[in-house]
């Protein structure tokens, strides 16, 4: 994949272009990983038919040094940023699609992009202040690794394996690569945002959402409750339902590309057609 950096606020972000001349499309990654991940998105007839832009969030990927993750990053840095990003790309109309923490930075990012045509989340359970940690997330405990600075190649590798469905073979090593490169305070940053005035209320965010929101769910997660979405608000839910994937864990879109290239494309579609 190559890479284009922008400068924002002084921090270098990288970020790759799947080529496409259609609308726009910003993919998020998750904690401790980075577009790579994206790769059967943008290398696939989607990413011919749209302007895909994956990038690499401050602390992980190509997207260091850092210089504060302490000020500047954590979920509410991300939001900002990310809307920074979309502005100086000139992603006008564009569709935000966020994995895992990248569905919480998209959601925190939605209201500050005005013309945002849509948001795709999954792996992202939408929290409220306080967090309902237990009701949201199943007991794993990768989870701990999430937020950790310093993390053993045991509890990367554990971390890793529940990004998937229990018994996934996973036969590409760009996942340990990431997390072994992810700057730490990077997560610990993540872990200190969850708190009064850390982030906004997803909760009421997806209760107040005017774009369309779709909520993808893979069925063999090991990390997200998906009964928590029962219980939630959420108005422009896309074809009324949050979008279940059987064969999938935490990470649909590359677990299982096709039926997730699937289900995105027509959401896009549907935002932007």
């Amino acid at each position: 994949m190559q890479y284009d950096h922008l400068s924002i606020d002084g921090q270098r972000v990288a970020y790759t272009n799947s080529g496409g001349d259609g609308p726009a499309v910003l993919l998020i990654h998750g904690n401790s990983s980075s577009s790579r991940t994206f790769q059967p998105q943008l290398e696939s007839e989607l990413g011919r038919a749209y302007r895909m832009v994956a990038i690499d969030l401050p602390g992980f990927g190509d997207s260091q040094p850092i210089a504060d993750a302490a000020s500047g990053l954590g979920i509410q840095g991300y939001g900002r940023l990310v809307a920074k990003v979309v502005d100086a790309l000139q992603l006008r109309d564009v569709v935000l699609v966020g994995w895992s923490l990248g569905g919480h930075v998209a959601l925190e990012a939605v209201e500050e992009i005005p013309g945002c045509k849509g948001v795709l989340i999954y792996g992202a359970p939408p929290l409220a202040f306080p967090p309902d940690m237990a009701a949201a997330f199943l007991p794993n405990p990768a989870m701990g690794a999430a937020f950790n600075p310093q993390l053993s190649e045991a509890e990367m590798h554990g971390f890793v394996q529940a990004f998937f469905a229990p018994g996934y073979v996973v036969d590409d090593d760009r996942f340990m690569e990431d997390i072994r490169r992810a700057d730490g305070s990077a997560r610990a940053a993540i872990a200190a945002s969850i708190r009064p005035g850390g982030y906004k209320d997803e909760v009421q965010v997806v209760a107040n959402l005017r774009t369309p929101l779709a909520v993808l769910h893979g069925a063999q997660e090991q990390l997200i409750n998906g009964a928590y979405f029962d219980a939630l608000t959420m108005p422009t839910l896309w074809r009324g339902a949050v979008q279940v994937i059987a064969d999938a864990g935490h990470a649909p879109h590359w677990e299982t590309p096709s039926t997730f290239n699937a289900l995105l494309g027509d959401f896009l579609a549907d935002c932007t057609g």
